[in-house]
């Protein structure tokens, strides 16, 4: 009877939120003050260690690993496309004939749920591409594109793709394992492989 009397504490035990968790939500809260002040710091990691303690999110079994040289990689492309998108989207703007907006399919090379989710948010956060849908079952994302205006549309959709898969290689050097990556097709390494670089 002592050991069924134990049962709901131990249950009712909340683990300690992340620290991860809680330097990402502060950030997030940063950001959305658009300001960096220390009053703003101090109240994002409050509200940080509030909501992930009442809140907490389930675990996620993933294994995960960090490539600093490729994550360094992942964040100077990211911060590339996402130029030059704004710059694409721009010239479209200013044009005279209307966009030709399109939906693809690109089947994703990973397994892993992880992978999929970040894909999926970065290429949304690029100007000129948004992930309407995401199967978790198949890996593929839908994407819809602003334009692929031109002489060459099917080249450009197949560009597009080529676009999000390299995306998905540098988020899988950056964090995977090496069994993953083997997995997907590619060699183990932080350096993107000469067909998709």
């Amino acid at each position: 009877m002592a050991k069924t009397a134990a049962e709901p504490e131990i249950r009712g035990v909340r683990r300690l939120p992340s620290a991860w968790m809680t330097v990402w939500l502060t950030l997030v809260w940063v950001l959305l003050w658009g300001e960096f002040t220390w009053g703003n710091v101090v109240n994002g990691v409050l509200i940080a260690l509030f909501v992930s303690y009442v809140m907490p999110l389930p675990r996620v079994a993933s294994r995960t690993t960090v490539r600093p040289l490729a994550v360094a990689h992942l964040v100077l492309c990211f911060l590339w496309d996402t130029l030059m998108g704004a710059i694409s989207v721009a010239i479209v703007v200013f044009r005279k004939d209307p966009p030709e907006a399109a939906i693809i399919r690109v089947q994703l090379r990973s397994a892993s749920d992880t992978v999929l989710a970040t894909t999926a948010g970065m290429v949304t956060l690029v100007p000129g591409s948004v992930v309407v849908e995401a199967h978790r079952l198949t890996g593929a994302i839908y994407l819809h594109v602003f334009d692929v205006h031109g002489s060459d549309p099917e080249g450009e959709i197949e560009a597009m793709r080529r676009t999000v898969l390299k995306q998905e290689e540098r988020i899988m050097r950056a964090f995977s394992v090496t069994e993953d990556l083997i997995e997907a097709g590619y060699q183990p390494g932080w350096r993107m492989s000469g067909s998709h670089s």
